[in-house]
């Protein structure tokens, strides 16, 4: 009785083995596009499917340019915070409102945009 137990892991492992076995050469033989179809250089591939051509890119756009931060008044106007609507004029800083207004208050005040500059 226990010859049996202890048989019953290998027998497991051995059939999860070849289940992944069988898994992995038909997902190999799927991956790969049909020869002649396919045009590749280091940074991009150009499929021909039935659509039309599809082509893919494997490098990353290039960064945007920032321009230098504005200054508080500009942004702030007359105000003494500038609001998430106001900061919109400026790209990064909206895209960074939650993490440069430090105290959570929903407004940035010229000491937390002058600590959010520094970063910059």
């Amino acid at each position: 009785m226990t010859f049996r137990r202890y048989r019953i892991p290998f027998v497991a492992a051995a059939a999860l083995f070849a289940a992944g076995q069988a898994v992995a050469a038909q997902t190999g033989s799927m991956s790969s596009p049909p020869p002649g179809n396919t045009t590749a250089t280091p940074d991009s591939a150009v499929f021909q499917t039935p659509q039309g051509q599809v082509t893919i890119r494997s490098t990353l756009p290039p960064p945007p340019s920032d321009n230098p931060p504005p200054p508080f008044t500009q942004l702030a106007g007359k105000s003494r915070f500038i609001t998430p609507e106001q900061a919109a004029a400026y790209p990064p800083l909206a895209n960074d409102f939650d993490y440069a207004d430090s105290n959570r208050n929903g407004r940035i005040s010229e000491a937390e945009y002058a600590r959010w500059t520094k970063g910059k």
